[in-house]
């Protein structure tokens, strides 16, 4: 028989067991170590504890990036509310909102920049309905009813083609304009986009003088309330009593808003009117040439 030893010692949680010694074929030596595992919950809650707040900071850091600076979505489908306009046209907080509006305007880059082009000479600038008297323009939509703080503060500002070819104009939509919350009513739009084509058409008729027969709108991305837009038009038909015109809507970065399309006609007893009245209450331009500063038409 082969003899056997076992050594056994236990030490502080730690069994360790001798190696067996045989006379004979030698065994292999063989340790079993037993580690106690006291440690590991508290280090798996330092790491639950390390998990859960990496997670609320990252989410406190989004929300306050999200609260400053919205995405375009959210802002559309939850615009921040704003501030009501002051409510007389007439009062001082009122002149005051316009002046600041107008020093804006003229401050705008692609303002300057269209009145510094190099064909700036072929320009000239009116200011829409500005001829029509404060005591008629209660009875008129644009200058009258729709004009005021937090809707069309300011008059439009147009830059016209000399040659009746095209025309670019300035307006400042306020948030009184909205259907939805901080978005433009596509009607307000569409009856700037007529009122502006009409001009351009009004230009190229024999007696300078029409009414719409057609008026066709792409709306291509919702127009947010609160800033300035540029409306551009340009001529695409003249024939006799009929001219067909097209134009489009665009926000200071250049981006198509709306796009129109329309034929004006001449009426046949447009002859029997005073179309001189009418093209100064409409906003169309005079034969002279003018430049609009500062919100003063000035001759040039």
């Amino acid at each position: 028989m082969s003899t056997s030893l076992v050594l056994g010692r236990a030490v502080a949680g730690r069994t360790n067991s001798a190696p067996f010694i045989r006379s004979g074929n030698a065994m292999p030596v063989r340790t079993v170590t037993s580690i106690s595992t006291t440690s590991l919950p508290s280090r798996r809650n330092l790491s639950a504890l390390a998990t859960v707040s990496l997670i609320t900071g990252v989410s406190i850091g989004a929300y306050t990036l999200g609260a400053l600076y919205p995405p375009a979505l959210i802002s559309l489908l939850h615009p921040r509310p704003a501030p009501p306009p002051p409510s007389e046209p007439a009062s001082p907080e009122s002149l005051a909102y316009a002046a600041a509006l107008e020093a804006e305007l003229q401050a705008l880059p692609a303002f300057k920049a269209h009145r510094s082009a190099k064909d700036a000479d072929e320009w000239h600038e009116t200011r829409p309905y500005s001829m029509i008297p404060e005591a008629l323009r209660a009875d008129k939509l644009t200058p009258g009813a729709l004009r005021g703080p937090g809707k069309l503060a300011l008059l439009p500002l147009a830059r016209v083609r000399k040659d009746a070819s095209g025309s670019v104009t300035f307006v400042h939509l306020g948030r009184g304009l909205c259907g939805h919350d901080g978005i433009v009513h596509g009607g307000l739009l569409a009856t700037l986009l007529d009122e502006a084509l009409g001009r351009n058409a009004f230009l190229n008729l024999p007696e300078k003088i029409g009414v719409t027969a057609t008026l066709s709108l792409k709306y291509k991305a919702p127009t947010r309330a609160d800033q300035f837009v540029v409306i551009r038009t340009e001529l695409v038909e003249a024939k006799g009593r009929k001219v067909v015109v097209s134009g489009r809507v665009e926000d200071l970065q250049g981006v198509v808003l709306v796009e129109a399309d329309a034929l004006f006609i001449q009426p046949q007893n447009a002859k029997l009117l005073n179309p001189t009245v009418i093209r100064e209450q409409a906003g169309v331009p005079s034969a002279e040439s003018v430049l609009v500063a500062e919100g003063t038409a000035v001759l040039k």
